[in-house]
């Protein structure tokens, strides 16, 4: 499954069409919020954000690897790509529970995209044990 690297052109546009005006208030919020109690070493700054062929959407910090404690006891190692599907997946499951018609579904959706998508990445093991 092929992803695609949003131009600055796309990065407002598309996640607005994935999730309405809770892009900017709930979602990308939560994400980054996620990835702060996920782990240390992240610092904020700069992430990618992806648009995936089977209509799913992520976004990535701008950084090599990252150590994660996560909710579920594993403790790894990620990439900064792999650390940013872990981020997303667990901030779309945290949004669908809102209750926000709408939101609910397309968190939902995002997150069964994106957790397809994710068998295919070279670090799918360390993803899966890090939302499992």
């Amino acid at each position: 499954m092929n992803r695609e690297l949003l131009h600055d052109d796309d990065r407002i546009n598309i996640p607005a069409d994935l999730f309405g005006v809770y892009f900017s208030c709930r979602v990308e919020p939560t994400i980054y919020v996620t990835a702060d109690r996920l782990s240390g070493d992240y610092r904020g700054g700069y992430w990618h954000m992806y648009r995936l062929e089977n209509g799913g959407f992520y976004m990535a910090p701008d950084g090599s690897q990252f150590r994660v404690i996560c909710m579920n006891g594993y403790q790894g190692g990620l990439s900064g790509d792999a650390f940013g599907i872990v981020a997303c997946l667990y901030a779309y499951s945290e949004v669908s529970f809102t209750g926000v018609p709408g939101l609910v579904e397309a968190c939902a959706a995002q997150y069964h995209c994106l957790r397809a998508y994710l068998f295919e990445h070279p670090e799918a093991e360390g993803i899966l044990k890090a939302i499992d």
